[in-house]
């Protein structure tokens, strides 16, 4: 299903977007999708988050995290041992369908660790940006920082004090 919205013309005016708007195009396609297993995103700290995932009925061994750049993909599928322990079901109200679900991760975002407790998967992720990509203060005419009054080793107050002690000196 396409977007009721055409791209096109943009893409040929912008440079560097494409990423942007193949995410606006099929962000209409995802949402036919069902929304199982429902998750909480929680922002633990300025670089930590973490993804909470309710899997009940599934064990560690029938769920799979992959992470690719920029996608985590968490999917589950029961064994075949468990899906009728000779039991006889009325109702049965926990889903244990097979799943998958696509978490679409920022630039730099690396998984951490996953664990699964209680019937909750939480998987930990972080930012790091790496030491290149960080913004960095460069030097003009590879001369040290001057100060603004003068180019004294000293703090600009200090330059200050010392240039009226000498006004008044003389």
């Amino acid at each position: 299903m396409r977007s009721a919205f055409d791209f096109a013309p943009y893409r040929r005016s912008t440079v560097g977007f494409d990423r942007l708007f193949d995410m606006l195009e099929n962000s209409s396609t995802g949402q036919g999708q069902e929304n199982y297993p429902p998750f909480d995103l929680i922002k633990l700290g300025d670089n930590d988050y973490r993804i909470e995932l309710a899997v009940a009925g599934f064990k560690p061994n029938e769920i799979d995290i992959t992470a690719q750049q920029n996608v985590l993909i968490v999917s589950g599928k029961k064994g075949e041992e468990s899906e009728n322990r000779g039991q006889d079901y009325i109702y049965r109200g926990i889903a244990t369908r097979s799943f998958e679900r696509r978490f679409a991760l920022a630039d730099h975002i690396q998984v951490r660790g996953a664990d699964l407790k209680d019937g909750l998967l939480a998987i930990e992720l972080v930012r790091e940006i790496p030491e290149a990509m960080k913004p960095r203060k460069i030097s003009i005419g590879g001369e040290q920082e001057r100060s603004a009054i003068g180019g004294s080793d000293q703090p600009a107050s200090r330059q200050t004090v010392n240039a009226e002690a000498e006004k008044e000196e003389a």
